[in-house]
């Protein structure tokens, strides 16, 4: 198996002692010290985690954000410079193409980041659609950009004291320009973990100086490296879905509960028409949150089952770090999907036993 593609920090992860793996054709960090431990750093203190393999889209021109408003879910035009909103892309069934953060930078420019294994046909996609826009300049900027995820309660100190007293920290879902550590970035008050934080664009060539300059800071706070097995466990405490496991080209944000980022449908976005047909199913799937009540671990694709018929799949399951139990999110028929619902886990040819439960988890 070939190794794929590496970040700007790859140098500095391996110096670091990260174990690496590859994922979406990228060579990536999986852990440092241990997911346990970072993933406690994270809500407790911060970890700091590249994230560079993600992609970004820019487009660009006169008629960019008019175009932009059919490409996803969310509203687009009311979007104010400098401010991040986020949404899907959606087939003409109503399935999802990939989920999006969308980052308006300038009156007439916005960009989307996107999920690593969806860069290509996600790119694809968008110029088909924006073919007949005359004037936009679309460009896939995903290789000149560094993505560095700062995530946890402690990381707006850190920042504080990398950044210059007149330049305020971005509060969350804004953006905003500034040097940190040095280096000059677009910080955004986002993240994909549950605690609070920022994600940082920078060039490839700053990306070292930005990493090291904020684990250097962040050593008297306990800020820890931290790795993609941690982000799982930590968006999956947090329910925030992952492309491929929660979300894909079959399903609808209805489905994924995802239901607070969908404008109405009568504006006309790619998919709006096929997810009116789709509510009327008479028991569409439903993403479920789950705690295991028997002993037992679910994983992705693990059969649910309730009363001896099998209802549903699991999408993402593990142990939960903080809260020392085993939790899952899973589809199952919307009448079985209320909090409380007892369900069979199909584990190894044993029913363990199963509930749904509010998400976030607690």
């Amino acid at each position: 198996m070939t190794e794929g593609r590496r970040t700007a920090l790859h140098a500095t992860h391996i110096r670091l002692g990260a174990r690496m793996v590859s994922f979406a054709d990228w060579h990536m960090p999986v852990q440092y010290s241990s997911i346990k431990e970072e993933h406690a750093a994270v809500r407790e203190r911060a970890g700091l985690f590249d994230v560079s393999h993600m992609g970004q889209i820019q487009i660009s021109g006169r008629r960019a954000i008019e175009a932009s408003e059919s490409l996803v879910t969310c509203h687009v035009a009311t979007l104010g410079v400098d401010r991040a909103r986020y949404g899907l892309m959606l087939n003409e069934e109503g399935g999802c193409i990939d989920d999006v953060m969308v980052t308006r930078i300038a009156e007439d420019a916005l960009f989307l980041c996107v999920n690593a294994s969806n860069v290509a046909p996600a790119l694809e996609w968008i110029e088909s659609k924006l073919a007949d826009y005359g004037g936009l300049k679309i460009e896939n900027r995903s290789c000149a950009t560094s993505l560095i995820a700062f995530q946890g309660p402690a990381a707006a100190g850190v920042l504080a004291r990398l950044t210059a007293a007149e330049t305020p920290l971005p509060k969350r879902f804004r953006v905003a320009r500034c040097e940190i550590a040095g280096v000059r970035v677009l910080a955004s008050g986002t993240g994909y973990t549950g605690s609070p934080g920022f994600e940082i664009y920078a060039t490839n060539t700053d990306a070292t100086a930005l990493f090291e300059g904020l684990l250097e800071e962040g050593a008297s706070d306990g800020v820890l490296p931290a790795g993609l097995g941690a982000r799982d466990t930590l968006r999956l405490e947090a329910a925030l879905p992952l492309y491929g496991h929660e979300l894909d080209a079959t399903t609808s944000p209805f489905e994924a509960n995802l239901d607070r980022f969908v404008k109405p449908l009568e504006s006309g976005f790619v998919g709006s028409a096929a997810l009116i047909e789709r509510e009327r199913e008479s028991d569409p799937r439903r993403l479920v949150g789950f705690e295991m009540t028997g002993r037992g671990i679910a994983r992705a694709d693990y059969e649910i089952a309730c009363d001896g018929v099998v209802i549903g799949r699991v999408t993402s399951g593990a142990p939960s770090p903080t809260l020392g139990k085993s939790i899952g999110l899973g589809y199952v028929p919307r009448s079985r999907s209320g909090v409380g619902q007892p369900l069979t886990i199909l584990i190894r040819g044993r029913e363990i036993s199963a509930e749904v439960v509010e998400t976030p988890f607690s």
